[in-house]
Order: structure tokens, then sequence, then C-alpha cells
């Protein structure tokens, strides 16, 4: 502990001292939610009008994709709706024929 009481073996460097600065926020606009929650409504409507459930499938993980890139000050009405028509669209989709899905290849 001798260097805590001498003052000039300090290690420190005054002019490498930066001040911080939070990033803008134009930098950090990220379009991923934004893309996934629409793939996930054309996913989710492709689920329902035509009962391929891969396709449902797909808008629920696009739905988890888009929530878990989000930011918390976005819209949560929007988040609540994708999720609840993937989901929706995996019902139906099982309802009308609740057979396993079956590869699409």
């Amino acid at each position: 502990m001798s260097g805590a009481s001498n003052p000039s073996s300090d290690p420190r460097r005054p002019n490498k001292v930066v001040r911080y600065k939070p990033p803008s926020a134009e930098r950090l606009d990220d379009p991923t939610p934004d893309y996934m929650n629409l793939l996930g409504m054309i996913f989710s409507m492709c689920g329902l009008m035509m009962k391929m459930k891969w396709c449902a499938w797909a808008a629920v993980y696009c739905a988890f994709i888009s929530f878990a890139n989000s930011r918390s000050s976005e819209d949560t009405k929007q988040m609540l709706s994708s999720f609840m028509l993937s989901i929706s669209a995996v019902v139906m989709s099982y309802l009308q024929n609740p057979q396993p899905m079956q590869p699409p290849w």
C-alpha cells in the first residue's frame, strides 16, 4: 500500500480520459422487429386461409423473434395482436385437420 501514499506514482493518465457519450438514437434503429412482425402477419394469413400448418408455426416463430428484438417503448398492442393472430392460425389449422404436420417437401 505504499503506492497509495505517494501521489507521484499514480498510474492514471489524465490525457487519456474520455467522457462517455451515449449512442445516438438513429444508429440504434433496427428494422428487424418490424420485418419479423410483417412476415409473421403474412405467415399467419397463409396459415389461416390456406390451412398450411408450417406457415402457422413460422408465424409463431416470427412473432417470438419480433418480441425478442423489440424495445420496451414500442407498441405492445401490435405485439399482442401478432401473437394472437399467429396462435389462432396454429389452432385453426389443427382444428381443421388434427393429423401431425407433414413436411412440405
